[in-house]
């Protein structure tokens, strides 16, 4: 796995200590993570910050951003091979118990034919149900 220093650079970012935190903290969470849980983890940094850095992120597609149909925006590290446009578009699972939202990157966005002159930019495909942890943890009660 590329160091984040690199990504950034890569992106044409440059790598502040603030960026590389952030984006380290997103490419090493097993989950997408919301404002709020980066800020915890980067205490005491300011949220505007983060919330900057994450917008320069989005742009640049070194992230991508998931609503995840429980009323949180969260974000998630981006695996996309180009600078122009982020090409990492999987599906996630939005656990109903536990509140997690997980990447499922061998689970594609299936292709959708758009009506001539429409563009895409973004999609969000989000499945919503139990993970299996939280199944598991119900099969042992």
């Amino acid at each position: 796995m590329k160091e984040p220093v690199d990504i950034l650079q890569s992106h044409g970012i440059a790598p502040t200590p603030m960026r590389i935190l952030v984006l380290r903290c997103l490419m090493d969470s097993d989950r997408t993570l919301s404002l709020r849980e980066l800020e915890e983890q980067l205490h005491p940094a300011d949220r505007s910050t983060i919330f900057r850095t994450l917008t320069l992120f989005e742009r640049e597609h070194l992230i991508h951003c998931i609503a995840d149909g429980g009323g949180a925006v969260r974000y998630e590290a981006c695996h996309s091979h180009h600078h122009a446009v982020c090409d990492d578009r999987h599906v996630h699972f939005r656990c109903v118990q536990c509140g997690r939202t997980l990447c499922l990157p061998q689970q594609r966005v299936p292709s959708i034919d758009l009506p001539v002159g429409y563009s895409m930019y973004h999609a969000d495909y989000v499945v919503t149900g139990v993970c299996a942890a939280c199944s598991q943890q119900e099969d042992g009660k």
